[in-house]
């Protein structure tokens, strides 16, 4: 099976709840608004205590009700975050908006087919 760069895993509803059933692992995620407009691409890397469980715990926190998100586990998390972040830029001309507000230094360019 061929390597997908970009995430196309089902959206699921950004809550407390449905984080709590996420994995301790590391990977990166995304979350959209209700009609699937990417706000932010994040990782869940070493320093986060319980991987992608605690960032989207904390996520959905923070932004409360009405987004949604998606995951993958991933242990090259920084180079997948970097590879979305890149992929996104290329597809929409700019990163998405939670994350052009703190961009990563020195991303790259990506010209995904």
């Amino acid at each position: 099976m061929p390597f997908k760069v970009r995430l196309d895993k089902p959206w699921r509803p950004l809550t407390v709840e449905e984080a709590t059933r996420l994995p301790g692992q590391l990977g990166v995620y995304q979350i959209a608004d209700a009609a699937g407009t990417i706000l932010y691409i994040g990782q869940a890397g070493g320093r986060s205590p319980f991987g992608l469980r605690s960032e989207l715990q904390r996520e959905a926190n923070e932004r409360g009700t009405g987004q949604q998100f998606r995951v993958e586990v991933n242990q090259q998390y920084r180079s997948r975050w970097f590879e979305l972040l890149m992929v996104h830029k290329a597809d929409h001309g700019s990163l998405p908006a939670d994350n052009e507000k703190n961009p990563p230094p020195n991303l790259g360019r990506l010209s995904p087919a």
